[in-house]
């Protein structure tokens, strides 16, 4: 005779499932070690089926555990609707992790939310301008709003907009520089290596080829920064660009890249999620014509 199914025992298996580790998971729960790894042991009991392979690095998805995962998602995905359904009479309330750039968050996103956060004072909005570790399948955030759109996981995607780029510096350098053509004799702003996959990089390699640049930054704002002091030429979103005066090489870069705001579909029918969502694409639609620039 198997134990009985305790359904409380499935955010546990997501957790653990999602992290890959008790303490992760443990952590993500807000729940003992202890507490979470009993909760796998009772459903796996009650299930019959082992549901994870324990190894040094952590824990493993068998086959069964494996195959149960859009169950176990779908689950969660109800329950969260449930919520909503019941706190619908109170308004929007919640806390929702947004992933984003740092150059769409501070000047334009974050400035945004006062009206948002006004009409629903229930609502916390969490922003995170550090993409690279952001991975919405383990639901490191609920939502993002991106310039790279994903691949891989159970995501909802959709383009929202563009981000358009130009080659950009200081009034000062751009006079010194006089009417040239092509960039013999320009000094140009690089990116650290570890970003060479960015099309403004790849961009300023092509055109670059035989010249070091003055200076190598790995942030937009430094780049920026660089610009405005007339150390040389630098890739940049035309928004940016314009708002810190810098003057721009009329050039077509055909670096422009989409942008796409992406969710876990199984948080479509959060009504908080779905709130926050809703406001981003509004602010991107509305201030499009800026952000794709000349």
């Amino acid at each position: 005779m198997t134990d009985p199914l305790n359904w409380d025992d499935t955010p546990a298996f997501l957790a653990v499932a999602r992290w890959g580790t008790l303490t992760a998971a443990a952590e993500a729960l807000g729940a003992g070690v202890a507490t979470v790894s009993r909760r796998i042991e009772r459903l796996e009991a009650a299930l019959g089926v082992p549901l994870f392979a324990r190894a040094q690095t952590g824990y493993q998805l068998t086959d069964e555990g494996m195959a149960l995962m859009p169950r176990a998602e779908a689950m969660e995905a109800a329950m969260d609707a449930f919520r909503n359904a019941a706190q619908a009479g109170r308004g929007v309330q919640g806390h929702v992790r947004l992933a984003t750039a740092e150059n769409l968050a501070n000047p334009l996103l974050i400035p945004s939310l006062a009206p948002l956060l006004a009409a629903h004072p229930g609502l916390t909005v969490e922003v995170s301008t550090d993409v690279a570790s952001v991975n919405l399948h383990k639901r490191d955030a609920d939502l993002a709003v991106r310039m790279v759109r994903p691949t891989r996981g159970h995501l909802t995607v959709r383009r929202i907009g563009t981000l358009g780029f130009g080659l950009y510096g200081a009034a000062g350098y751009m006079a010194g520089r006089g009417r040239a053509v092509g960039f013999e004799g320009d000094s140009y702003i690089g990116w650290a290596e570890r970003f060479g996959d960015l099309p403004a990089a790849q961009w300023l390699a092509r055109n670059f080829r035989a010249v070091a640049p003055a200076v190598v930054t790995s942030t937009l704002a430094s780049q920026l920064s660089a610009a405005q002091a007339g150390l040389g030429l630098a890739v940049l979103p035309h928004f940016l660009a314009q708002d810190a005066g810098l003057q721009r090489v009329p050039v077509e870069l055909g670096v422009d890249q989409d942008i796409w705001l992406v969710m876990h579909s199984d948080l479509m029918a959060s009504q908080r999620v779905r709130v926050v969502a809703d406001h981003m694409v509004g602010v991107i639609e509305a201030h499009g014509a800026r952000l794709r620039g000349p």
